[in-house]
């Protein structure tokens, strides 16, 4: 009886350590995927997102945010686009007209608090003709970047990724440069924050990207 009591004793110790080396194998591994990488140093995440067609990047920096337990701060523009404004087909739309003029300066409605506790900024937008919004030169020329990190991101559904538009009188499609990776962004922001050092930055595609490949991209740096 003893024996039989000893055995069956020994056979649930067995099956429930299994079942618990088992679920910390599985816990571990969601661990791996929430893990935050651990830096001493102090990081932005700024975006700027027109929230009609690329949500994505808000979306984005929101998981890289998360990822390497940043700061999160999103680039608001003092008059908000609307869907007309964002027709890059129309040269007298407002984006058109933005980015003709490498001297544009659409006005931010908000700020960082305290730029100066920063030692990496990560800036994400989306690209428009090869290059970074208008906007996101106001932001490199309103703060003191000196001896800081910066990294240009971006992010897009494929290349040539083709946007939809839809107003109360037709469509309204546009293309963007969706091949052109990063463009000229990176040297533009250089120039606009000479005291910095800008990255080249890159441009993911929204069907590729998971939570370890943006610690992974971000670890360089941090």
């Amino acid at each position: 009886m003893k024996i039989r009591i000893f055995v069956s004793v020994l056979i649930v110790a067995v099956v429930g350590t299994i079942f618990l080396l088992k679920s910390n194998d599985n816990g571990g591994s969601v661990m791996a995927d929430t893990q935050k990488i651990n830096s001493n140093k102090k990081v932005l995440i700024a975006y700027f997102s027109t929230r009609y067609f690329d949500d994505i990047t808000a979306k984005f920096a929101d998981t890289l945010a998360k990822a390497t337990g940043a700061d999160l701060f999103e680039i608001k523009p003092a008059k908000p686009y609307t869907i007309a404004d964002l027709d890059l087909t129309n040269k007298k739309s407002r984006s058109s007209v933005e980015m003709a003029d490498i001297n544009s300066r659409p006005k931010i409605a908000n700020k960082v608090v305290d730029m100066n506790k920063y030692d990496v900024i990560f800036v994400g937008f989306p690209i428009w003709r090869d290059r970074e919004p208008s906007i996101i030169d106001t932001f490199m020329e309103s703060y003191d970047f000196s001896g800081k990190q910066v990294v240009p991101f971006s992010i897009s559904a494929g290349s040539g990724m083709i946007h939809v538009m839809s107003s109360s009188c037709c469509y309204v499609v546009f293309i963007t440069s969706g091949s052109s990776g990063m463009g000229k962004s990176g040297s533009i922001m250089q120039k606009l924050a000479p005291k910095a050092k800008v990255d080249s930055g890159n441009r993911f595609l929204s069907s590729s990207v998971s939570e370890n490949d943006l610690k992974s991209w971000a670890s360089k740096w941090l």
